[in-house]
């Protein structure tokens, strides 16, 4: 499938019509070896159903633009455990804003684990919602990317709030960086890459990342109403970013 600008980033498996595999792991040695994923099995004929749907949709017609339009309701699962699947980039809006709506709505804690956190309506909640003391917020996020990130708003002038907002999400709350090896050809990839938002009792996980470039690109997520599942995620959050909790360097524009 055509790779750019609109990325075929889905990482998903259907077996047998009876579950699925996803999270943010790609199918490579490094993914499993060097950088932090997350994967998650969904035992659902229904859940399914919905992503053989979007593979069948991609398949038919392969172009990105126009895949994953679908809206699908939520699901009760054997445990009574609620799902909810988004697919990209036709429910990226709604996604994000689902997101957005999920984090202005905490009322205990906040958690945030993604490579990078530029989506214009989560980082502004994120901002917004950063001197609020009844909330918890906390995550981690790749320190080199993002440096990368603040560099490109820089030169941007309508991105400088964004540069503002982040600096304030990460300066009032307790967030890790992590500093990965820079892209190449040929050199180790080692990025955080785990991509979870978690929001009092949700969870969304999947393969997008926090990013305004990724609402063009094919990905899924799965929105999940559980405690126990929200505090298995955030825990994970919180062990990742106390390994990399140390003051990221501010970029000079």
């Amino acid at each position: 499938m055509p790779g750019v600008p609109d990325l075929m980033h889905h990482k998903y498996v259907v077996r047998d019509g009876a579950s699925v595999l996803t999270g943010s792991t790609n199918w490579t040695n490094d993914s499993w070896t060097r950088e932090e994923n997350v994967m998650f099995t969904i035992e659902s004929g229904e859940v399914a159903a919905d992503f053989a749907a979007n593979f069948e949709g991609l398949w038919d017609k392969p172009v990105v633009a126009i895949s994953g339009r679908t809206s699908f309701p939520w699901t009760a699962l054997a445990d009574g455990t609620r799902v909810r699947p988004y697919f990209c980039p036709g429910r990226s809006l709604k996604l994000v804003h689902a997101m957005s709506r999920s984090l202005s709505s905490a009322e205990k804690r906040i958690r945030v684990c993604s490579p990078v956190i530029t989506s214009g309506p989560i980082l502004g909640t994120l901002a917004e919602l950063s001197d609020n003391p009844k909330v918890d917020i906390a995550g981690v996020y790749d320190a080199t990317q993002m440096d990368e990130v603040q560099r490109q708003w820089a030169t941007q002038g309508g991105a400088a709030w964004k540069i503002a907002a982040f600096h304030a999400v990460t300066a009032a709350s307790h967030f890790g960086a992590k500093r990965s090896t820079p892209y190449a050809v040929g050199t180790v990839h080692d990025f955080m890459h785990a991509k979870i938002l978690v929001s009092d009792e949700y969870a969304y996980v999947g393969s997008f990342n926090l990013s305004h470039s990724g609402e063009s690109n094919a990905e899924n997520v799965i929105q999940i109403e559980s405690q126990e599942i929200a505090d298995m995620c955030a825990a994970y959050i919180d062990r990742v970013a106390a390994r990399y909790r140390v003051a990221p360097v501010n970029v000079t524009p």
